[in-house]
């Protein structure tokens, strides 16, 4: 399990579980310590990202904010490795 920190106010908490068939990477988006959001992508054998948890990261950025709010918080995604 790894926590990101995307501001004062905003945290996903990551974690990898197994499957049938591979992984999958699991992202929980909360607000003041509350979840208000989850999303997973599976994976059969490995990811090709930047740095662990990076896609679902991206996702779940993409899947809950907009505008102005989901540029700064991908580019605070670009700083994590």
């Amino acid at each position: 399990m790894r926590i990101f920190t995307l501001d004062e106010k905003y945290s996903v908490v990551c974690d990898t579980k197994s499957t049938r068939n591979g992984f999958k990477h699991i992202a929980s988006l909360f607000r003041n310590g509350i979840s208000i959001d989850d999303t997973k992508i599976c994976y059969l054998n490995r990811t090709y990202e930047y740095f662990t948890y990076e896609s679902v990261l991206v996702k779940i950025v993409t899947k809950k904010f907009t505008g102005t709010d989901k540029e700064k918080y991908l580019n605070v995604i670009k700083t994590f490795q």
